[in-house]
């Protein structure tokens, strides 16, 4: 019989989840988690604020604990499973990576929107320097052709990066935009390409699945699907669907469910759905993060998200710029 190709699962849901929670869990929410994973047999589990290291602000919203307490809260259920966090430069510093490392932090990706690649040389630097795994990670990866994917992608192939992360941030790419652009890397580099999904247009499974045939060996899940927009590639679905095709994530299916069930879903503010601002997210292109500002923009100008998001979409907003999304329900307002 044939060796079953292993597939790196990576969970996001104390990371990517705090979206959704407007990084309201609490380190002992984390603490039991990180549980979960480990019982599951999760290979990284990464958490702290949404927007990585540093990201507690007014800008992308106020987590009720800071950073170390979430590191230290997760390393201390983590035995076999890797302890991950996502850092933005010009969000989280190299302090932050610093920090990191003393908690037990063993993975770092080091995450940059997709046409800024060389801001993250420095921290890709110092997280090998610190003993930690370091993985360069593109964002919003829907907004440019394959080949400049590529170009960036080699810029933190030489900075030292361990492997390469394709986020499709806004959910928005189609089964073949997702071939095109991770095959292209897995032909090119030299080192292992993973991908991120959103479900805003309820295509995170079969993206996640299609990235694997392209030659992806990492990818990402939340359990019960928590994260941005409408969510992540649901993990313990992904795990069902990754053995029931033939691969190996090293993950007990069983407990997998049971974390979910019973770890995370009691925590969830409200069940992960494609509502129809969720949707218009994947639609327009837009950032996932950006749903609940766009909720909150939307309640206090009395204009509706969804065109919030269109115009966002339109004018080709980013991450990093939240302050727009207020701007815009204000301009949408005074047209009114």
């Amino acid at each position: 019989m044939a060796e079953r190709k292993h597939i790196r699962l990576i969970d996001t849901t104390c990371r990517d989840g705090m979206h959704a929670m407007a990084h309201q869990f609490t380190p002992d929410d984390m603490a039991a988690i990180a549980g979960g994973a480990e019982a599951a047999g999760i290979d990284t589990f990464e958490c702290a604020h949404g927007d990585g290291l540093g990201g507690s602000s007014l800008q992308y919203g106020i987590a009720a604990a800071g950073d170390e307490e979430y590191l230290t809260a997760a390393a201390g259920q983590l035995k076999n499973t890797k302890l991950g966090i996502l850092l933005l430069p010009g969000v989280g510093t190299k302090e932050d990576l610093t920090v990191a490392a003393r908690c037990g932090v063993k993975v770092a990706r080091i995450a940059t929107h997709v046409t800024e690649a060389d801001i993250a040389e420095q921290h890709i630097r110092l997280s090998n320097e610190l003993g930690m795994e370091a993985i360069g990670v593109l964002m919003m990866t829907h907004m440019v052709p394959p080949e400049k994917i590529l170009e960036q992608a080699s810029l933190m192939q030489s900075y030292g990066a361990q492997g390469i992360y394709l986020m499709d941030s806004a959910g928005a790419l189609l089964t073949d935009g997702v071939r095109a652009r991770v095959s292209l890397l897995v032909r090119e580099l030299s080192i292992p390409v993973g991908f991120h999904a959103h479900n805003n247009l309820s295509m995170a499974i079969s993206n996640t699945i299609t990235a694997i045939e392209a030659g992806a060996s990492m990818v990402d899940g939340c359990m019960r699907g928590l994260g941005a927009g409408a969510g992540n590639a649901q993990l313990e679905v992904l795990v069902g669907v990754l053995d029931k095709l033939g691969y190996d994530t090293g993950v007990d299916f069983y407990k997998a469910m049971d974390s979910a069930e019973d770890i995370v879903q009691p925590r969830m503010k409200r069940p992960q759905v494609i509502d129809n601002a969720a949707l218009v997210l994947g639609y327009a292109g837009v950032y996932s993060s950006f749903l609940l500002h766009a909720y909150r923009a939307a309640k206090k100008y009395d204009v509706d998200p969804r065109d919030i998001l269109v115009e966002l979409g339109r004018l080709r907003i980013v991450g990093g710029q939240e302050d727009m999304i207020v701007q815009v329900a204000h301009d949408l307002a005074e047209k009114k």
